[in-house]
């Protein structure tokens, strides 16, 4: 396989709020814009692309689920890895975003699962020591 790469899609079904809270929760900046349907986030290691698909239209074509921002269980999320918990968690909450559990530690670091307005699960880490490593067979 050649060179493989990977974009990292959001669905909001408001794009001013999904901007607004990406800046502010994980400082992000506003790159290229998509006309009315979709805007580039910088500032992390990859861009995030913030698509705007309206709520309770099909999910895709020929598919009976329809999208809901209620919040939502997917197997597929982003860790937000950070050098300090409780600030981040502190500025994600401010943001907009929502706690799901306590900052739990483990050998390998710190870590909290969140939702974004949008539904979206996503979890905050913080590194300890080796990070993964304490625990890499």
């Amino acid at each position: 396989m050649s060179r493989v790469e990977y974009l990292v899609n959001i669905d909001v079904d408001d794009l001013p709020a999904g901007e607004r809270f990406y800046v502010e929760a994980f400082g992000l900046r506003a790159g290229r814009r998509f006309g009315d349907d979709a805007i580039e986030m910088l500032g992390g290691p990859a861009p995030i692309y913030l698509l705007r698909k309206a709520a309770d239209k099909r999910a895709f074509p020929g598919g009976e689920i329809r999208r809901d921002y209620a919040r939502h269980w997917t197997p597929v999320h982003l860790d937000w890895v950070v050098d300090d918990i409780v600030a981040a968690l502190s500025r994600v909450l401010a943001a907009g975003a929502r706690a799901e559990s306590e900052i739990a530690t483990h050998a390998w670091g710190k870590i909290v699962l969140m939702a974004d307005p949008f539904g979206h699960g996503f979890c905050l880490l913080q590194f300890l020591n080796r990070g993964y490593d304490e625990i890499a067979g």
